[in-house]
């Protein structure tokens, strides 16, 4: 079975939204189907149908988490001992050598991964060229624009 790369902070989230779905979301919809019910034809009640398909919904994000966190191989950027190297859970600064524009990211899992808060998927085009290099080192990017030069600044593990 794939183990699943997440931070802990990452892993964190995940635990709260499934205890969110099982402890608020889940009884909520039961009352909202069993009040559906209670207004008699269920072949025409829009209510009903509409609270069964969220049900299905909540049902299968609970069994995508539970799935997801039994097979998440949890990381903890703070004990990463990868001597200057860019790895999962890494945070780099880099400096576009076409703009001297500088950016911060952290490489992190899928279900982490937010542009806005300047997280960046493992499989992404620019996490995939940061693999492995360090600081000092330039990193080539496939962008849809053409390739794009970074230099990398700094390489944490906060």
């Amino acid at each position: 079975m794939k183990k699943i790369p997440l931070t802990v902070r990452g892993a964190e989230l995940l635990k709260t939204e499934l205890q969110q779905l099982k402890s608020v979301a889940r009884p909520q919809i039961i009352e909202a189907i069993a009040e559906a019910r209670s207004h008699g034809d269920l072949s025409e009640n829009a209510e009903y149908e509409a609270a069964k398909e969220r049900q299905g919904f909540i049902e299968g994000r609970i069994a995508e988490l539970e799935h997801k966190l039994s097979v998440a191989h949890v990381i903890n950027p703070l004990e990463i001992h990868a001597e200057g190297k860019i790895v999962f859970g890494a945070t780099v600064t880099l400096e576009d050598l076409d703009t001297e524009e500088q950016v911060r990211y952290q490489i992190v899992g899928e279900d982490e991964a937010d542009i806005k808060s300047n997280k960046i998927y493992i499989g992404s085009p620019i996490a995939r060229a940061l693999i492995g290099k360090e600081e000092g080192d330039v990193a080539e990017v496939q962008a849809p624009s053409g390739v794009r030069e970074y230099d990398i600044i700094t390489v944490e593990y906060i």
